[in-house]
């Protein structure tokens, strides 16, 4: 749960979720409007179970995290660049893969589905910032085209 806000803040930054949660403090550079959000989800979370299921919904979603990650260094390997870059032998990240499959397999149900209702918001919350980044990219190029 520690590195959620520095992810929501980094998703943000990156036009992925509401601008909003790039904000920072002056001196320190804390993001602090994700770090009240995401604790403000955390004890939303804590309200519906205990800190158990808290717990095993935060393993949910960071082995949905690595999953993507792996699959993303499997379709990367195929591409070809002219530069020097990073590889990895293919059988690491097929590892990973099974391993993470074996994990998320002993999740229980009700942790599935609170973790699948919170990916469900997130996407949501994706969809609706994109909605809202294009339509006001749209006029503001309308009104420096007119």
């Amino acid at each position: 749960m520690i590195m959620s806000s520095r992810l929501a803040y980094g998703m943000a930054d990156e036009g992925l979720l509401p601008t909003s949660l790039t904000r920072v403090l002056p001196n320190r550079r804390t993001p602090w409007v994700a770090i009240v959000v995401t604790t403000a989800v955390a004890v939303g979370l804590t309200l519906i179970g205990d800190l158990a299921m808290l717990a095993e919904t935060v393993v949910l979603l960071l082995l949905v995290v690595f999953v993507s990650t792996n699959v993303a260094v499997l379709v990367l390997r195929r591409d070809r660049v002219e530069h020097r870059h990073f590889r990895t032998p293919r059988a690491l990240p097929v590892l990973a893969l099974v391993t993470c499959g074996v994990l998320l397999s002993r999740q229980s149900g009700t942790v599935w589905l609170l973790g699948a209702g919170m990916l469900v918001l997130g996407v949501l919350l994706h969809l609706v910032t994109r909605r809202f980044s294009t339509a006001s990219a749209g006029s503001v190029a309308a009104t420096t085209a007119a």
